[in-house]
């Protein structure tokens, strides 16, 4: 799933007439970014959400002609990064499933990244699997980290010397939405809850991330993928 719903308010006015995930850095919207890595990956059917603009996110997901492409509408009311994913599982099956952010993205390292994810599922031991980075191989990130990994790879919450960012990416086993009410939340309750049953891993990034939640960050983002 790529979650592609968010107001863009950062980004404004460039996002005054267009989506955040349409808005093109070195030529390329940002979501192509994501929706390229999936197709690397071999991804049958990827579901794509909208609130904002949705209109141009539809346009956008019938112009995909591999993988399958279907738009999840939360046009009526956005609903978070949680509440898009519990809406759309009924379009995403029964097995663990990739997520990603439409509004930033990663340069691979020597093995992609969402291979290393596939590489590093146990599904015995987690529930979700996130993709992190250490803090001085991003790019446009000015936050202090999210995660601490620990040597079993399970994450605690922590900010600061030795922390990880969260970078956008992640694989996430239904039975974690169990329950669930489609609502309006942040996935950040459900990695709570895993967190508390030892069952939120991680793995450290390979490459460099590439956050690009502002005007400027665009700039910086295009002058790193010139060095490439």
């Amino acid at each position: 799933m790529i979650l592609a719903a968010g107001l863009g308010l950062r980004m404004r006015p460039l996002t005054d007439h267009r989506p955040k995930p349409l808005l093109e850095v070195a030529g390329k919207p940002l979501i192509d970014y994501g929706f390229e890595r999936l197709q690397e990956a071999d991804v049958q059917k990827v579901v794509v959400n909208g609130h904002y603009l949705a209109d141009q996110i539809l346009s956008w997901s019938r112009r995909q002609a591999a993988p399958e492409t279907i738009f999840s509408d939360e046009r009526a009311e956005i609903l978070d990064t949680g509440g898009g994913i519990a809406k759309a599982l009924p379009l995403l099956g029964e097995r663990p499933f990739f997520v990603l952010n439409s509004d930033s993205f990663w340069i691979d390292g020597k093995v992609p990244a969402l291979a290393r994810l596939r590489a590093a599922w146990s599904d015995a031991t987690m529930d979700c699997l996130l993709l992190l980075c250490h803090v001085d191989r991003t790019v446009g990130y000015d936050g202090r980290g999210d995660f601490r990994l620990d040597r079993d790879g399970r994450l605690t919450r922590q900010q600061g010397s030795g922390a990880l960012a969260y970078i956008g990416g992640y694989l996430v086993h239904p039975r974690l939405f169990a329950g669930i009410v489609v609502k309006k939340f942040s996935m950040n309750v459900l990695w709570d809850k895993a967190i508390s049953e030892g069952r939120l891993h991680g793995i450290a990034h390979s490459g460099k991330w590439l956050h690009v939640g502002t005007p400027a960050a665009i700039v910086l983002a295009e002058a790193e993928l010139a060095k490439t």
